[in-house]
C-alpha cells in the first residue's frame, strides 16, 4: 500500500484585504511517487496553496502533514526550510554567481565532500545536462535553465517537489518537449511532486492526479482522464475540454436542442439544461437543408478546428481528421455518440 506524503485537511487561507478566501477548505491527500497537477484560471488559489504547503503562506484553519509529520495546523507551523521539500519556481531562480554544479550543490551543506560530489553527478545525468557543469546560467537555455533548478531542487531528496508554474516562461516547443521530461525525472527520482499550471494540456499530459480549483474551491480532484471524461461541474467541463454548451428541454428520454435531439439515460430531475458536447464528439455531414453553416475552418497539422454557426446565431467549435475539408459556407448536419453527450443544470 503506497504511503501518503501529503495530507490536507480544511486547509483556509483569507487575505485581509479580501472579502473572499483566497484558498476555501480544501483537502486532499497525495501519495508517495504521485504528481498532483494543481490546475485553474488565474486568481483561483493554487499559488497560494502551494505557498502554504511549502511553509511561505500560513493557513488560517486546517491542518497540513508532509509525511509523518504535522507542519502547520492551529498551533504550529515549521519553517519552510524544516520541511523536506523541494520548491521550483516560475523564474528559476538561479544564482548567477554560480556555475552548474554549484548551483545545483547549494541544498547539500550538510553533505560530506564526497556524498556531495556523487550526489551532483547523479542529478546533473538525471536531468541530463552532462558537460554543462561549469556553464554559468548565462551560457545556458530557458530549458536548461529549467533543468538546472530542478536538478537543484532534486538534490537533497526531499519528501515531496512543489512547481509552480515551472514551464510558462519557455517558448511552446521547448515546453512540450520539456513537460514530457519533467514527468520522466520526476519519476526515474520517484518524488511526489505537485505541479502548479493553468494549461490543461500540461496538467493533463504531466499528472497523476488534476485537481482543478476554482475561487478557492477544489472543484473537482481525480485522475486526468476522470476529469476530462466525467467533469463534476460545467466550470470544470468548459476549463478543462473547452467543450460547447447548448440550452436543451428535456421530452421523455430526448433532450431537445436547436441542432436536434438527443436520447440520454442518465436520470436527470429538471426539464430544462445544458448539453455538453466536446470539440471532438461532433461528426459533420454536409446537407444542403441542415440548419447549421461552417463559419471559419483552421487547419491544426492533425486536424481541423471548424467554427459553426447554429439558427440562432450561437458559434460551436468542432475538431476533425483532416481526411475531410469542408469548405467554409457549407451546411452540415451534426451527430455525436450519446454516450459523449452530458448534462448540466441550467
Amino acid at each position: 500500500m503506497q504511503q501518503v506524503i501529503l495530507d490536507l485537511q480544511n486547509v483556509t487561507k483569507r487575505f485581509a484585504e479580501s472579502a473572499f478566501p483566497a484558498v476555501d477548505n480544501v483537502s486532499l491527500t497525495l501519495q508517495q511517487g504521485d504528481i498532483l497537477g494543481l490546475l485553474g484560471p488565474s486568481g483561483c488559489g493554487k499559488t497560494t496553496l502551494l505557498r502554504m504547503i511549502a511553509g511561505f503562506e500560513r493557513s488560517q484553519v486546517g491542518e497540513i502533514k508532509i509525511g509523518e509529520q504535522v507542519v502547520c495546523d492551529r498551533s504550529t507551523c515549521i519553517p519552510a526550510e524544516q520541511r523536506d521539500i523541494g520548491v521550483v519556481f516560475q523564474d528559476y531562480a538561479l544564482f548567477p554567481h554560480l556555475n552548474v554544479s554549484e548551483n545545483v550543490a547549494f541544498g547539500l551543506k550538510h553533505f560530506s565532500k564526497e556524498q556531495i560530489q556523487k550526489r551532483i553527478a547523479e542529478v546533473i545525468n538525471l536531468v541530463r545536462l552532462e558537460g554543462l557543469e561549469k556553464r554559468y546560467p548565462y551560457e545556458l537555455s530557458g530549458g536548461q535553465q529549467q533543468r538546472v533548478a530542478l536538478a537543484r531542487a532534486l538534490a537533497p531528496q526531499p519528501q515531496l517537489m512543489l512547481l509552480d508554474e515551472p514551464l510558462s516562461n519557455l517558448d511552446i516547443q521547448v515546453r512540450l518537449r520539456l513537460r514530457e521530461e519533467v514527468r520522466d525525472i520526476l519519476k526515474a527520482a520517484g518524488t511526489s511532486a505537485i505541479f502548479v499550471t493553468h494549461d490543461q494540456e500540461e496538467a493533463l499530459a504531466i499528472s497523476d492526479i488534476v485537481g482543478v480549483m476554482r475561487q478557492g474551491h477544489l472543484e473537482q480532484i481525480g485522475t486526468p482522464e476522470e476529469i476530462y471524461t466525467y467533469p463534476a461541474s460545467r466550470f470544470v467541463a468548459e476549463f478543462v475540454t473547452q467543450a460547447n454548451f447548448l440550452p436543451a428541454h428535456r421530452q421523455g428520454n430526448l433532450w431537445k436542442t436547436e441542432i436536434g435531439s438527443f436520447e440520454l439515460t442518465a436520470n436527470h430531475t429538471d426539464d430544462n439544461g445544458e448539453i455538453m458536447i466536446r470539440q471532438e464528439d461532433f461528426i459533420l455531414k454536409p446537407n444542403t437543408d441542415a440548419p447549421v453553416v461552417v463559419r471559419t475552418r483552421r487547419f491544426l497539422g492533425r486536424e481541423y478546428q471548424y467554427c459553426l454557426q447554429t439558427p440562432s446565431g450561437k458559434e460551436l467549435h468542432a475538431r476533425t481528421m483532416t481526411d475531410t475539408a469542408l469548405p467554409v459556407g457549407t451546411r452540415v448536419e451534426l451527430s455525436i455518440a450519446s454516450d459523449s453527450v452530458k448534462v448540466f443544470p441550467q
